[in-house]
């Protein structure tokens, strides 16, 4: 398993455009994504409904989880797009 945090720097937050944009990048990956804002509130980060039911904020510490045979890539290019989009 790899796992990142990541603190929100978008003054908007995660909404339905972002969490759009998110789920449609990760989705290119095999492995099991899991995001939120603690270890125990955490949803599938493929699927744009449950990333839109997360109240994240600018400021929140995101926790980022992945687990699978792509685990290790998907987990560095999405810390990437991450810092770049978010």
């Amino acid at each position: 398993m790899q796992e990142f945090t990541f603190e929100l720097s978008d003054p908007r937050g995660i909404h339905a455009r972002p969490a759009g944009i998110l789920s449609k990048f990760l989705s290119r990956f095999a492995c099991d994504i899991t995001i939120g804002a603690a270890e125990d509130d955490q949803v599938n980060a493929k699927h744009l409904l449950e990333l839109m039911q997360l109240p994240l904020r600018q400021g929140d510490t995101l926790l980022m989880q992945f687990s699978g045979r792509d685990e290790v890539e998907a987990a560095e290019q999405t810390e990437r797009f991450l810092s770049e989009h978010f």
